[in-house]
């Protein structure tokens, strides 16, 4: 019986061996990610006499080298939450913190464990590749967002509430908006507003031509008169020309790139057998979709469906000391942010468009008329849909098999 802990860090892991007892068949060294070390590693672990059970931590994409190279050598790798580890084994009051005593530490943990460690299982590429791009997205609209507020922050002094002149919908080709390729080229009021309206009325027809937007005579004339009535702070200067420019080109170069990524999850998602009763969930377009798909991954790994909602960080652990037994609880939010976020947009869909006939809503509306704030009915909701998604992907996968 032989237990392995291996903390993982970049490029390289600290490995210690234990046996029951607290007997210490090696003492911790260091392992290279690199194929000949990984190898050793893999050869040193099979030669140890008896059962043998490697331990690690989930530490972003860092494990990830070690925890397949020696799942590949038919070794059994449990990789496991780092809140488990980091609560376990508190028995002295000194904060020791090395690599070392944590290899030993997870050592210890997985003697203690050893009967209920979960087996590491890899993901499938077409998964993994979707969870990276929906990570990366996820970066790409926290910048998009930095730059559209930096851009609407320069129009302020030159071209006031130009972001509002439009409320058309990105451009699912390229992602662009239009009044962000609007303010490239009338990128001050003068542009407009000193213009007669038939030469605006040209120019403007111009542009939507060669940016193929949809021309509209009453809009011509809205724009004319919005633009006469605003005050701008600085003159039209090349100064000017060139920051707004700079400005468009980089918020529209994340446009583009958010654009294709979302056309990218939604190619490989298709692919998996479970898209199609994904996407027939009320609220689930292809974006939201592909994003459930990306961070849920495959419902089969979880045992149950309060499993699901553990993951996603909806439960409500309970609390109870003697004669104190706290009824009205908060969710745990130690799962998945990225999990919470897409189903509070999916409810978000749900309550605008107040579908009678779906279950969700009326889970939902019934909530509400109890007299529960927001955030209640709107977790009560999302727990609701993460159910009723568990039971029927699940279904779904099984039956695909």
């Amino acid at each position: 019986m032989n237990a392995v802990g291996i903390d993982v860090s970049k490029g390289k892991s600290t490995v210690a061996v234990l046996r029951p007892f607290g007997e210490i068949v090696a003492e911790p060294f260091d392992v290279v990610h690199e194929c000949s070390d990984l190898n050793k590693l893999a050869d040193f672990i099979k030669s140890l006499p008896g059962e043998t059970k490697v331990v690690m931590e989930y530490t972003g994409n860092y494990y990830l080298p070690i925890a397949n190279a020696l799942h590949n050598n038919s070794i059994f790798v449990s990789v496991v939450n780092a809140i488990l580890v980091h609560d376990y084994g508190g028995n002295s009051i000194r904060r020791v913190k090395t690599d070392k005593k944590d290899a030993l530490k997870l050592a210890s943990f997985a003697l203690d464990k050893w009967l209920d460690l979960p087996q590491y299982t890899p993901e499938e590429d077409i998964r993994k590749t979707l969870k990276l791009l929906n990570r990366q997205y996820i970066q790409y609209s926290k910048i998009q967002t930095m730059q559209k507020n930096n851009l609407i922050s320069l129009l302020d002094m030159v071209f006031p509430k130009a972001n509002t002149l439009f409320s058309s919908p990105s451009r699912k080709t390229d992602g662009h908006e239009k009044w962000v390729d609007f303010v490239l080229k009338f990128c001050h009021v003068d542009c407009v507003a000193k213009l007669s309206l038939s030469a605006f009325k040209a120019k403007y027809q111009s542009w939507c031509k060669k940016n193929c937007y949809y021309f509209s005579e009453a809009k011509v004339e809205d724009i004319h008169s919005f633009a006469r009535t605003q005050v701008c702070i600085l003159p039209l200067t090349d100064s000017v020309k060139l920051l707004i420019t700079q400005s468009v080109t980089q918020l529209n170069s994340i446009l583009e790139a958010l654009a294709a990524i979302r056309n990218e999850m939604d190619r490989l998602s298709s692919q998996l057998p479970e898209y199609d009763t994904v996407m027939a969930f009320y609220g689930v377009g292809t974006v939201l979709g592909s994003q459930l798909i990306a961070e849920i991954g495959d419902v089969r790994r979880f045992h149950n469906r309060k499993a699901i909602t553990a993951f996603a960080g909806l439960d409500a652990p309970p609390f109870q000391s003697g004669n104190l037994d706290v009824k009205s609880r908060n969710i745990s939010k130690r799962g998945s942010s990225a999990i919470r976020k897409t189903l509070f947009q999916i409810m978000t869909v749900i309550i605008q468009n107040q579908p009678l006939d779906e279950p969700v809503y009326q889970f939902l509306d019934k909530k509400r008329s109890e007299g529960k704030p927001y955030k209640v009915y709107m977790i009560a909701a999302a727990n609701k849909f993460l159910r009723i998604y568990y039971a029927r992907v699940s279904e779904a996968l099984n039956t695909a098999v």
